[in-house]
């Protein structure tokens, strides 16, 4: 407890200083040399316009967006759920934040859900939502689960749902995962929307980032065993302070953030996805919010919404140009 308590002030004061650093010694702050300057300005024009505030969620029972995603079945909505402490419920919400219903997804639990993802699974041309229940602040578990369920096809009627009143998702699948080196803990789970096979990163203060694969297909009658697929080092004073992430529709880019800002990695068309860990991040201005903690891109790939933490949270969008 003393040692978790100790992690815990000095990720505090690292955000801090990090606040600081950012807004002086940033490349996006001021500086000296006028052509620098407009090196990174040209820089981040040519990926990402500026951080737009598109609403905010309206359902009081998100009170800590932890994980957000794209529908696949329901265009131009999302998904989202609590952090611990909530119970296995899913949200969804348009474009406006405006609540569209509530699941209960069946046969599920809540420990610590920490990011949800789509992706494709057992029946072909269908749809599945995966939620991970992967954070581990003690690094006491042996075992995280993720749970893999049919997407909900959301009908009008379903907007009426609520916490209290909620849907019930198809029977979810416990896929039950284990380090190859230790417990860690770990918000963000990634799922390729080609191949299905699954990856993790973990959240490492002052450290890299590491991430850990399950090849598909993914078998739910035994514990499957991650393997190490590589790192990624993070251009922020937090390190590897990983909150969430999303793998681009095309599968050709990654997005991940922190409790600040964003940071993406892309591979080149044709070359298999796993390098894409070799690849040098590109840092992302995310807009304002209170502790970030998902990321997701929009279902067309051309652009990233963001939650974060708190009741009425923002829902920011930034557009690739």
């Amino acid at each position: 407890m003393v040692k978790q308590r100790v992690v815990i002030i000095l990720a505090v004061a690292a955000i801090w200083v990090f606040a600081i650093a950012e807004r002086y010694l940033s490349p996006h702050a001021v500086t000296a040399d006028p052509i620098q300057r407009s090196n990174n300005q040209r820089s981040r024009a040519e990926t990402y316009g500026a951080p737009v505030q598109l609403g905010l969620l309206q359902d009081t029972a998100i009170n800590e967006s932890s994980g957000v995603v794209a529908s696949r079945n329901n265009p131009g909505l999302f998904w989202t759920h609590n952090d611990s402490g909530d119970g296995p419920f899913i949200y969804a919400f348009d474009r406006q934040g405006k609540s569209r219903g509530v699941w209960r997804v069946t046969g599920a639990s809540a420990r610590d859900w920490e990011d949800i993802a789509a992706g494709p699974g057992p029946q072909k041309n269908q749809s599945y939502l995966y939620v991970g229940d992967i954070g581990d602040n003690g690094g006491k578990r042996s075992t995280i689960d993720i749970y893999r369920f049919v997407e909900p096809t959301i009908t009008p009627s379903d907007t009426s749902s609520t916490k209290s009143r909620p849907r019930a998702t198809a029977l979810a699948e416990v896929i039950h995962l284990r380090y190859p080196d230790g417990s860690h803990d770990s918000e963000t789970l990634l799922v390729h929307p080609v191949t299905g096979d699954l990856y993790l990163i973990t959240k490492e203060l002052m450290g890299n980032a590491g991430v850990y694969r399950a090849r598909a297909p993914l078998d739910s009658q035994r514990t499957v065993s991650l393997s190490h697929a590589g790192g990624i080092s993070i251009p922020s004073l937090l390190g590897g302070f990983v909150t969430g992430g999303d793998i681009s529709p095309d599968g050709r880019r990654v997005a991940i953030c922190d409790y600040t800002q964003g940071y993406e990695l892309v591979i080149a068309e044709g070359k298999p996805f796993d390098e894409i860990w070799k690849q040098s991040v590109k840092t992302l201005t995310l807009g304002s919010r209170k502790q970030g903690e998902a990321i997701a891109y929009r279902v067309d790939g051309k652009a990233l919404l963001t939650t974060s933490e708190g009741v009425h949270s923002p829902l920011i969008e930034i557009v690739r140009r």
